[in-house]
């Protein structure tokens, strides 16, 4: 298992948080997603076997937040 902290920008409230996390759960190979608002990031653990970052980054923009 690898980890990975990717920021997020556009994120204001809980339920942006709980979007941005339910969208990098779904991908296989994700065992963890926790998304922080305070830092604006979130910290995934993955399989890197199974999901790369740039597929972690598109779940980030999919759930309409800009990864940076």
């Amino acid at each position: 298992m690898a980890k990975v902290i990717i920021g997020v920008e556009g994120m204001s409230c809980n339920h942006c948080k709980m979007a941005v996390e339910k969208e990098l759960k779904s991908l296989q190979g994700v065992k963890d997603a926790v998304v922080s608002l305070e830092s604006k990031n979130a910290e995934i653990e993955y399989d890197e076997n199974m999901v790369d970052i740039e597929k972690l980054r598109q779940a980030i923009k999919d759930a309409g937040y800009t990864p940076v």
